[in-house]
């Protein structure tokens, strides 16, 4: 369990310190958990309302701020480059994101050119309907995006790596709505990016009590 909880410190921290130090992608971020939070909630009553809310709103907001406003050059605080926090990135990197996102758009465009999948469903009598199965089929992406990369990583680190990640992505909104609910107001004072020293700071402490 120590190893468990120690591995999922690292994975949150590795994301914070790699991939938001942009106040912008931050404030998107906790727009984004707010929405997920929101559908979550939704999950109980209408599981296709739950999914549109979610990748509708929460993963457009959140892949925007890592897409068009998180710098991808090389990480001065961190010292790292670019292509090394892709390569070591232990959920999804652009790359996997992209291929993600692509799969994301073409789950309605499949659906308009074969209403009926290829005969597995059966056709949406309206529009109404059709949003409904856009929906379920949006959360068999979700499901699947996750328990996949979770069977990557039990191939590649074993379990631990894996929980600790599924995990992760699960519990994100309630963390990522803690962490960055200042964001908002901090951006509008005219802080565009985290304070360097701060981020510099946080990175030696982090080391510092490294095991």
């Amino acid at each position: 369990m120590n190893e468990f909880l120690r591995t999922l410190q690292v994975q949150r921290w590795d994301d914070h310190r790699y991939y938001h130090h942009c106040r912008i992608n931050q404030s998107l971020h906790f727009v984004s958990a707010l929405s997920f939070l929101c559908a979550y909630a939704l999950l109980f009553i209408d599981p296709a309302a739950a999914a549109l809310l979610a990748w509708g709103v929460s993963m457009t907001t959140r892949q925007a701020g890592h897409f068009f406003f998180e710098p991808r050059g090389y990480d001065h605080v961190n010292q790292a480059t670019d292509a090394h926090k892709e390569a070591i990135k232990v959920g999804y990197n652009i790359q996997r994101k992209i291929v993600l996102m692509s799969l994301w758009v073409s789950v309605p465009l499949l659906l308009w050119l074969s209403p009926s999948l290829f005969g597995f469903i059966e056709p949406a009598a309206n529009f109404k309907e059709w949003w409904h199965q856009l929906g379920y089929g949006w959360l068999g992406l979700g499901v699947s995006g996750l328990l996949f990369r979770m069977g990557q990583l039990l191939v590649r680190d074993g379990w631990v790596q894996s929980l600790a990640w599924g995990t992760k992505i699960v519990t994100d909104p309630f963390h990522d709505a803690w962490l960055y609910h200042r964001a908002p107001l901090q951006l509008l004072r005219g802080e565009r990016f985290d304070p360097v020293e701060a981020l510099a700071a946080q990175a030696a402490e982090a080391a510092t009590a490294a095991p």
